[in-house]
């Protein structure tokens, strides 16, 4: 059986491998060709769908690349504008959330300030979901929208900032000067499942 497999392929294979017409396409696409010929570019005739989200990018791996972005993931911290704990949340956005807790208590409370963080990605996925839906895998900007991306820029700037960026195209920039198109695209691709 084995005999008449490779004796099928010498008589029915070989002879187009081999053919001149066959060497003269394999010398057109060679590499030394392409690189000579800048006018010669390849394209796929296929469409590659690539996942935007990396299954290596967990919540888990966000919330600490987000928290060391933040404060070097600290939860006892307070910068110079107030902005406290690993997330650097503001009391303004804490009571917005319904944390009604002294600053004290909040810098001493690690769960706390996960339970914030997890509740504030959820309210802001929901005021973007319609950006979400819309524009997720897409570039718009310039900048390639996920929505970790725009989470993380919605926790940086808020997320009335991220709405006025697709609807104008400005930049908000926190206090240090980061840009919230900084966060979307340093924070993009994480799979949250929110």
């Amino acid at each position: 059986m084995k005999k008449l497999t490779i004796l099928a392929f010498c008589i029915f294979i070989l002879p187009f491998l081999i053919s001149p017409s066959t060497t003269k396409i394999k010398k057109s696409l060679s590499p030394i060709n392409v690189r000579n010929n800048p006018k010669t570019t390849l394209k796929p005739k296929f469409k590659i769908k690539t996942s935007i989200t990396s299954p290596n990018k967990t919540r888990k791996v966000f919330l600490q690349d987000i928290g060391h972005q933040e404060s070097g993931n600290r939860y006892n911290i307070v910068n110079q504008f107030g902005y406290m704990g690993k997330y650097q949340f503001g009391i303004k956005t804490l009571r917005g959330l319904g944390f009604k807790i002294s600053k004290e208590k909040f810098l001493m409370s690690p769960n706390i300030q996960e339970v914030a963080m997890l509740k504030l990605l959820k309210t802001n996925k929901r005021y973007l979901q319609k950006y979400i839906n819309n524009f997720e895998g897409k570039r718009v900007n310039g900048v390639l929208v996920t929505e970790s991306g725009l989470l993380a820029a919605a926790h940086l700037g808020g997320a009335g900032s991220v709405k006025k960026w697709f609807k104008t195209g400005k930049v908000r920039e926190d206090g240090n000067g980061v840009k919230i198109t900084t966060y979307m695209e340093k924070f993009s691709g994480y799979k949250l499942n929110l």
